[in-house]
């Protein structure tokens, strides 16, 4: 495997939708059948040939220690998912860019690696699937998705309907030195109060102007934590047979 990655966890918010669980402890450090959710990242990216992982910490920062290093958000509370991106030392090498809030398969992370382009993002085409074990109205959480062959050509709307949703983006990605740039011309060209509140979905969804972003489709076999009620379901889906979001495969 490619030594020359390395990888970014971004880990700076709170996961405020996590209630009292998250009141005294980090979002990233909920367990789901008996690791942390940290643990689940760093033995994909591991598993992956990837040593070089980055935290990017924020809320309990004193909390997040381990094999891996760290840097800060001191702005955690008041920005959002791609202020802390832009936290982490400028890219200099391919990086793998993972939410702290999700868990996915090793083959994942090496599908992922092995995809052409500055920009490179993973997407579930089962979405519905888990969306539908999740909310009564999966639609009310989705996202639009539409790419034409492996070109992404549309994310991040709200819609009503599922013909504008070819899957889902699972907060996985891969940035080139090149593509970190781009993104970092994007960001910088905001005003301050759109920097801090732009999400990673509105970020691609801008940089589609920019260049093109490459899509790496999956099918399962992966989940995120949005919730406490998340966890619980989830705990109780590990222990059917077969889940076609079992990450552990």
């Amino acid at each position: 495997m490619n030594i020359s990655y390395q990888a970014i966890i971004l880990a700076a918010g709170r996961g405020s939708r996590m209630g009292k669980a998250t009141e005294h402890s980090h979002k990233c450090l909920t367990i789901l059948d008996d690791q942390t959710l940290l643990a689940w990242q760093l033995e994909a990216l591991k598993s992956s040939g990837i040593k070089d992982v980055t935290v990017v910490r924020g809320y309990k920062s004193e909390m997040l220690t381990g094999d891996f290093n760290t840097t800060e958000n001191p702005r955690w509370a008041e920005t959002n998912m791609v202020a802390t991106l832009f936290c982490a030392p400028r890219f200099k090498q391919d990086t793998i860019v993972s939410y702290s809030d999700i868990v996915y398969s090793s083959n994942h992370v090496k599908d992922l690696m092995e995809k052409e382009g500055d920009i490179v993002i993973t997407a579930d085409k089962n979405w519905l699937s888990l969306w539908s074990s999740r909310f009564d109205n999966p639609l009310e959480d989705a996202e639009t998705f539409q790419a034409d062959g492996d070109i992404l050509i549309s994310i991040g709307d709200k819609n009503n309907t599922l013909e504008n949703i070819e899957a889902q983006y699972m907060g996985l990605s891969k940035f080139s030195p090149n593509g970190w740039q781009i993104a970092k011309d994007l960001f910088d060209s905001l005003s301050s109060e759109r920097q801090d509140k732009l999400d990673m979905t509105s970020l691609l969804s801008l940089l589609l102007s920019e260049t093109k972003i490459k899509v790496c489709f999956v099918s399962g076999c992966w989940c995120e934590v949005d919730s406490y009620s998340d966890v619980i379901l989830y705990e109780k889906l590990l222990k059917a047979k077969r889940w076609s979001h079992d990450w552990r495969k």
